[in-house]
């Protein structure tokens, strides 16, 4: 029985096993996503590729949608014309989207087109819970959007930015709906210890 007692005071530490965190900092406010390695592990990796490449600083939500979601991460101003440019990136990913995990309210998810394994850079964070975006099978309409984190901490910044003015505007020369007004911008996107390892 004494065996059970150094095993058993390992299990909440393993219990609270963190993943990765990323800090976006934005002119709205900080927003601290935890992602989920396990269940997504592509693009995770995928994701911190980008953030340690520095391709997300200075870059925009350019899609704000009241009771859906915030889309970032592929567009940057660009001062001089008052035009949203679009980020050149790296090669598509696979799709995790049947990894188990739900569009539910605070979670980041892979923005895509209509191509279900087309996601690049670009992701969204659920303003509400988007049962129509989960995965339901392996087919066009079926696929879905991969979930790979959440929202930590910051999400009266994800809230506050849902409020923001949006009108029509230029993205990448081409005209487009439900951007805001005034450029919300993720000045830099880092990397953050987890209380764990910095203990």
């Amino acid at each position: 029985m004494r065996w059970l007692l150094p095993l058993l005071a390992l299990l909440p530490a393993l219990a609270l096993a963190e993943g990765p965190r990323v800090t976006l900092s934005t002119t709205q406010g900080d927003i601290v996503i935890e992602l989920n390695q396990e269940q997504a592990p592509a693009t995770s990796a995928n994701f911190l590729e980008y953030v340690d490449a520095g391709f997300y600083d200075d870059t925009v939500f350019h899609r704000v949608i009241r009771g859906f979601m915030i889309q970032g991460g592929g567009f940057a101003l660009d001062p001089a014309q008052q035009d949203l440019e679009k980020k050149e990136t790296r090669a598509p990913i696979r799709n995790e989207a049947g990894n188990g995990l739900e569009n539910r309210r605070g979670t980041i998810a892979m923005a895509r087109t209509g191509n279900p394994h087309s996601a690049t850079a670009q992701f969204f964070i659920n303003l509400v819970d988007n049962r129509s975006l989960n995965h339901t099978g392996k087919t066009p309409r079926g696929w879905g959007y991969t979930v790979f984190g959440e929202v930590v901490e910051g999400m009266d910044t994800v809230d506050r930015i849902a409020g923001v003015a949006t009108g029509t505007q230029r993205l990448g020369g081409q005209p487009a709906r439900d951007v805001p007004k005034d450029p919300v911008v993720i000045e830099n996107a880092r990397r953050v210890d987890s209380p764990q390892a910095s203990q």
